[in-house]
């Protein structure tokens, strides 16, 4: 192997290992946050409950979305280094599997917000929350 493609492997497999990293971190915070809205929701009136209970959801959406998001980075940045055809289409099938997921996320996001009235300035723009 030439010190140029190892290098390059190298970073690609830092680069997969942190975006990867940053998903599950992402993934752990948002469901903490979603438990304790939870929980929060509960012990809270019945009248108000329904709304506090479509923010967590659309809170926790957002944090998944986000991890959904860095984990195709991960996926790319991994298989960037490998030529071999059968990576290749498990990659492709893999991004469209996690974008038709954010897509429907984000779609749920929209569609809940514009029902309620509860825009969220980042909510289906990308953002997290």
């Amino acid at each position: 192997m030439e010190p140029m493609e190892s290098m390059l492997r190298d970073v690609s497999h830092a680069v997969s290992t942190t975006a990867e990293a940053l998903a599950i971190l992402m993934v752990a915070i948002g469901t903490v946050e979603a438990v304790v809205s939870i929980g929060r929701v509960l012990r809270s009136r019945a009248s108000i409950r329904s709304s506090e209970r479509r923010e967590a959801w659309l809170g926790y959406a957002r944090w998944l979305i986000g991890a959904l998001t860095f984990q195709l980075a991960a996926d790319i940045a991994g298989t960037s280094s490998q030529a071999a055809w059968d990576d290749m289409i498990r990659l492709v099938v893999v991004a469209l599997v996690r974008t038709f997921l954010s897509w429907s996320l984000d779609r749920e996001i929209a569609t809940t917000e514009e029902e309620t009235g509860d825009a969220h300035p980042d909510a289906h723009r990308g953002g997290i929350g």
